[in-house]
């Protein structure tokens, strides 16, 4: 598809959910098309729409292209509210951290006629601060629809997002490592805190901007991230078999080093006077 063909990608766009990342995706598509936003929550007094407009449950659901920005815990009830109002041929979009159990969610619950795309924005607001150009996305097309193949295309080339085409089931091996590890070890690291932050390196500077990045995200996110990525509990396991090998051996070690050092009085007594 040509740029030309992408930028008429103008549909009118349901966002429900208005949390961090609801408020991410309406800053970056409200200047290429009309947003209606739906959140149970109140509208806080200072909160910017970005040009979008507040509505409720049913227009939002009722747009030509549905965003669901809502914790993968929730997914199933906002689904089972939105599929009466859903018009045919409508795209709806989730952008969960896992894609296996939202996948299936939608295809379960929602109406026939209406298309899903599965996306994970491999980003999120922290390491939006400059923009999004050129940042990545993972997006599981449904491959009977063409609206999600559009849709792609208008990310690649309007948002100039980084588009990365995968299935649900390939996509949650690879996150289980990729972001299992990394929220994994941040949680560990910011229970530790207070650490050094006078005399570092320059790979624990590095380590600790991976963490900061990831220290405000929502609770709902890690537990998704651990418990909904059906790959995320292997992969933990693997990693503290391995951690625990490494502190057998360091035990080891030790004791071998204290067994092959004699003591320092015998020493001093074999040396004489």
């Amino acid at each position: 598809m040509s740029v030309s063909q992408a930028t008429q990608f103008h549909p009118a766009v349901g966002v429900i959910g208005f949390g961090a990342f609801g408020r991410l995706i309406v800053r970056h598509l409200g200047p290429h098309m009309a947003l209606r936003v739906y959140d149970p929550r109140p509208a806080e007094a200072d909160s910017q729409t970005y040009g979008a407009v507040r509505t409720d449950l049913i227009a939002a659901a009722r747009c030509s292209v549905v965003i669901l920005a809502v914790p993968v815990s929730r997914l199933s009830d906002v689904v089972a509210d939105i599929a009466p109002h859903l018009r045919s041929g409508t795209l709806v979009v989730d952008v969960g951290s896992v894609k296996m159990i939202p996948v299936e969610i939608m295809r379960a619950g929602l109406p026939a006629g209406v298309e899903i795309l599965g996306t994970h924005p491999l980003f999120g607001p922290q390491c939006a601060v400059g923009g999004i150009a050129g940042l990545k996305i993972a997006v599981c097309p449904d491959t009977t629809g063409r609206h999600g193949r559009r849709a792609a295309a208008f990310l690649r080339t309007v948002l100039k997002l980084k588009v990365i085409v995968t299935t649900p089931e390939a996509h949650d091996r690879e996150a289980a490592a990729v972001q299992g590890l990394t929220h994994l070890i941040a949680r560990v690291l910011v229970a530790m805190e207070p650490l050094p932050t006078h005399m570092t390196t320059r790979s624990f500077s590095l380590l600790m901007q991976a963490v900061d990045m990831v220290r405000h995200d929502a609770p709902e996110v890690f537990e998704a991230i651990e418990r909904s990525n059906p790959f995320a509990a292997d992969v933990r396991q693997r990693f503290f078999k391995l951690a625990a090998q490494v502190e057998a051996d360091l035990a080891r070690r030790n004791l071998s080093a204290a067994v092959e050092q004699p003591p320092l009085m015998t020493a001093r007594t074999s040396a004489g006077p």
